[in-house]
Formats: structure tokens, sequence, C-alpha cells
């Protein structure tokens, strides 16, 4: 008897595995993109922060950017947890 293996290993490059994984949690990388645009966005306003000390201003921005990374992966489980239990089809996959 020929034995197939459990695991198979294949090398992949970072944008086969980004690719794979965009595939299987699309709103991980709506997190990604959220987190470097709050991050542009703090880069771009840190000349006109006026009086705020450095430290509060990354402080801030810290937040915002773990909101928005947050705040996306929370939409993705709500997104799943729909598909599974709120809108599932009436047909039973075997």
């Amino acid at each position: 008897m020929d034995r197939q293996p459990i695991l198979e290993y294949k090398d992949e490059s970072q944008a086969e595995r980004l690719a794979r994984k965009s595939k299987d949690s699309p709103f991980m990388i709506l997190g990604i993109v959220g987190l470097i645009g709050v991050c542009g966005m703090g880069v771009y306003k840190f000349k006109s922060r006026g009086k705020m000390s450095t430290s509060v201003f990354l402080m801030q921005l810290r937040v915002a950017a773990q909101g928005t990374a947050v705040g996306a992966l929370t939409l993705g489980l709500a997104y799943q947890l729909g598909q599974k239990y709120l809108f599932k089809s009436d047909t039973k996959d075997n």
C-alpha cells in the first residue's frame, strides 16, 4: 500500500502567500490597507500637529491604526458568522 503524505510542504513566495491569504480572509487585506492608510495620513499630518507633543501625536496615531485593523477584522468575523448562521442556504452539503 502506498502511503500519502499528511501534509505536503511547498515553498511559497511572498506574493503567492499573500494571494492565498487574501482568498482565505479578504478582510485581513482590508485591515492592512487601512493600517497603511492611517499611517500615511499620520505622516502627512505630522508637520501640522501644532503644539501637540510628538509622543501624544504618536499615541493617537497608534490608537487610530489599531482601531482600523480591529474594525476590519471585526467586520470580517461578522461577515463569516452571517454567512454561516443567518444567510445559510436550505440545501444541505454532504
